[in-house]
């Protein structure tokens, strides 16, 4: 990686001349240099743009935002750049409010709405192509020709359909604003300063949970991006098994790279930490660190999702054997949740609760923990009502998804885990057992076995759709599938 020059703000870039890194190797910059890098370069203005796709979305995302807070002006940061060591820094991820009401994803924005009549008028403040004029283009650590070509202003309007404005003087301008303000905090600490004595936390976190209850139904182009990303996340799964021998011979980590391989080349990035759990490490539920053995014999409980270029993510687990051929024992564990997963998808449907199908999910795998002895002489319904089963299944059965893996997240009780499902909800169905190798209440043949199964799953009209139907999820199927790509 060059490290000739320092990045700078675009306030520092604008406002003083461009610092070279301390230990560069250049000296300076000699004045005729400095003049002849500012000429001879062909103008690269696109023209005649399309929107984006998801244009018309993003204007009524707007639309149901400015009904629900009239006459207030509204500014949703995208975030910065956050630094990773020194002066490098993390891949950017543009926060979610501003790409669900945007589908910008360009680091530094801003997105105000400003009150009007009839509404609010939007625009979108951003950094524009880099100055060649103070030679930011080549000299700043995040001009052009060190990290690639930003959009003008003018092409961002056409892409986006937002009027578009220097970002740099967003935050003098809203200084000075007057009336009522709100801010999604958490992402731009200059802006939040610019605002400081503007806004008030409870009223920012009247407006993130209205951002985060809007997203409990997804609209046609989500639907469709999340359909893309189960589609490429099956295909990881896919490149998974065809590997598990090389993942033998080294560790967890071929399996994590090799799934993160598929979520570059078909979309932006992972959706969230690959957990590639072997042997005992499927007991741990967000097992990350993927540095373990992969043994033959014992099970592989992979939890991954492909995040797509517009930022909505798959979440899918399979539980494997990594032989392709489940023990007895095995099977009958991991037969025991896909019954379990069987009933919890079948109570998804609209004007459920979305309760229902953790209940019926829980019941299932509380009948077998019951049936196999593990809890004494207590019926299923002692065991539901105190819990009892908890010890094995440990967590809820599913949650919302969407641009986040647990969308939705800071969504009121009473919209969320007490609400009712209707047509466009999407969440997960994930149960799952969970052995622990340390674990003396259950016969030791047990120990050191974790099985989950998950699938995202939409509320249809009629009932649901399953949209990480392609990977296979019955004991049987799931051998065969393996079989199938290990040729």
């Amino acid at each position: 990686m060059s490290e000739e020059l320092a990045p700078e703000t675009p306030e520092a870039a604008e406002a003083e001349p461009i610092k070279q890194r301390k230990n560069g190797l250049y000296p300076g910059i000699s004045d005729e240099l400095a003049e002849n890098m500012k000429s001879g370069w062909a103008d690269t203005e696109l023209h005649g743009l399309e929107p984006i796709a998801q244009a018309s979305y993003t204007a009524a995302r707007r639309a149901a935002l400015s009904a629900r807070f009239p006459g207030e002006r509204l500014v949703i940061p995208a975030g910065n750049l956050k630094t990773r060591s020194n002066d490098t820094e993390y891949a950017f991820r543009a926060s979610t409010e501003y790409a669900y009401l945007t589908g910008d994803l360009t680091q530094d924005s801003v997105l105000v709405l400003e009150p009007a009549a009839g509404g609010h008028e939007a625009t979108v403040y951003l950094l524009p192509r880099s100055d060649r004029e103070n030679g930011e283009f080549w000299l700043d650590g995040q001009g052009e020709l060190w990290v690639g070509r930003r959009n003008s202003l003018t092409e961002a309007e056409q892409l986006l359909g937002i009027p578009a404005k220097d970002v740099r003087e967003l935050a003098a301008a809203l200084a000075g604003a007057t009336g009522p303000v709100r801010t999604v905090r958490g992402h731009d600490a200059g802006i939040e300063a610019a605002l400081t004595d503007k806004v008030t936390a409870e009223r920012d976190e009247e407006l993130r949970v209205f951002l985060s209850e809007a997203r409990l139904v997804k609209d046609a182009f989500e639907v469709a991006e999340l359909q893309k990303a189960c589609d490429a996340t099956a295909r990881g799964f896919e490149d998974v098994v065809k590997v598990l021998d090389k993942a033998e011979a080294t560790s967890e980590r071929y399996i994590e790279g090799t799934f993160f391989l598929r979520a570059r080349v078909d979309g932006n990035d992972i959706g969230y930490g690959s957990i590639c759990a072997a042997g005992p490490h499927a007991t741990t539920l967000h097992w990350v660190r993927n540095d373990g053995a992969v043994r033959s014999g014992e099970l592989l409980l992979l939890d991954a999702g492909v995040e797509t270029n517009e930022l909505y993510t798959a979440d899918v687990t399979r539980t494997l054997p990594i032989n392709g051929t489940f023990s007895p024992l095995q099977r009958k564990i991991y037969d025991a949740v896909y019954e379990a997963q069987e009933a919890g998808i079948a109570a998804v449907k609209p004007g459920a609760s979305f309760r229902d199908f953790h209940d019926a999910a829980q019941r299932v795998l509380a009948e077998k923990l019951v049936e196999w002895g593990l809890l004494g002489d207590l019926s299923v319904e002692k065991v539901l009502e105190l819990g009892l089963q908890r010890r094995w299944t440990l967590h809820g059965t599913g949650h919302m998804l969407g641009m986040d893996v647990h969308d939705c997240a800071v969504a009121r009780t009473e919209s969320y885990v007490d609400g009712t499902l209707e047509p466009g909800v999407c969440l997960t169905v994930e149960p799952g057992l969970y052995f622990q190798a340390d674990d003396l209440t259950v016969p030791e043949e047990y120990r050191g076995i974790g099985v989950r199964i998950e699938d995202d799953i939409l509320v249809t009209e009629d009932g649901n759709r399953n949209l990480s139907a392609t990977l296979p999820r019955r004991s049987d199927e799931v051998e065969a599938w393996m079989a199938g790509l290990k040729g």
